[in-house]
């Protein structure tokens, strides 16, 4: 049988002791568990960003892996911590919104709350719910409990006001979502969405022209802008061995248009 796998995400970061420690509770409950590391490089209490890497990540995984997602800005109040189950993976984080842009792509079947504290450690801590409440959550599924004996039905979930490309009678407006660690500039705009601009697409990013739409960044000159779809399947605004996050002075928020028959 294969060995039970949970992935992490946070922004914890790499320089202390949590995302780690996170792995040694959860190694005390389920001592078979392979841990994978999505990031833990989120920007500090950034959900969205969370969310984002998450819904690009999640389904590259097998079937029946664990996601334990913790980027908590709420963390120690009222808000409650989750697992919810879409049949294929589970997952388990706050409900504050972090699970969005997965459940955007597949609805759970099921989502509970964290109540039955027999699956928490004894003591919780207001600043390390991570620690004491998600990684235990997760390292019980992962020894084979049923998702429902995490605690009581949820019931709505907190959800992101996520920006959407909005179509206009000459193109597309959207706007950068993230940067990621090479500058190139990930928008709202997918892969769907262009597709159905027929003929010639101008795109622009402010007030600055992007010269062309390309396949790979190799296609483009060296330091040269460009735009293309990405391996997350939208499009992204780039430059050939540089970051456009800095020759364009902008980040996430940044309008993008698309122009048809430019």
């Amino acid at each position: 049988m294969a060995r039970p796998l949970i992935a992490l995400l946070t922004d914890f970061g790499l320089r202390d002791h949590y995302a780690g420690t996170m792995k040694g509770v959860a190694l005390g409950v389920c001592p078979d568990i392979t841990f994978v590391d999505i990031s833990h490089d989120i920007a500090p209490h950034d959900v969205l960003g969370g969310a984002l890497e998450l819904a690009a990540a999640y389904k590259y995984f097998p079937h029946g892996t664990i996601f334990l997602a913790v980027v908590d800005p709420g963390v120690g109040s009222t808000r409650h911590g989750i697992a919810a189950d879409t049949g294929d993976y589970r997952f388990v984080a706050p409900d504050n919104g972090v699970l969005s842009l997965v459940f955007d792509q597949v609805a759970p079947k099921r989502v509970v709350e964290l109540s039955d504290r027999r699956y928490a450690r004894p003591t919780i801590s207001r600043t390390f719910e991570g620690r004491d409440r998600f990684a235990p959550a997760a390292a019980w599924l992962a020894k084979g409990i049923n998702l429902t004996a995490l605690g009581r039905p949820a019931g709505s979930l907190v959800r992101l006001d996520v920006p959407w490309p909005r179509v206009t009678p000459d193109g597309i407006e959207g706007q950068v979502l993230r940067v990621d660690r090479f500058g190139n500039l990930i928008t709202n705009i997918d892969d769907t969405l262009l597709e159905k601009m027929s003929g010639a697409v101008g795109v622009t990013i402010g007030s600055r022209a992007i010269p062309r739409l390309v396949s790979t960044y190799a296609d483009a000159s060296p330091g040269e802008l460009c735009a293309l779809v990405g391996s997350s399947e939208r499009l992204e605004i780039a430059v050939n061995g540089g970051s456009a996050a800095e020759v364009l002075g902008v980040g996430r928020g940044a309008l993008v248009h698309l122009r048809r028959g430019a």
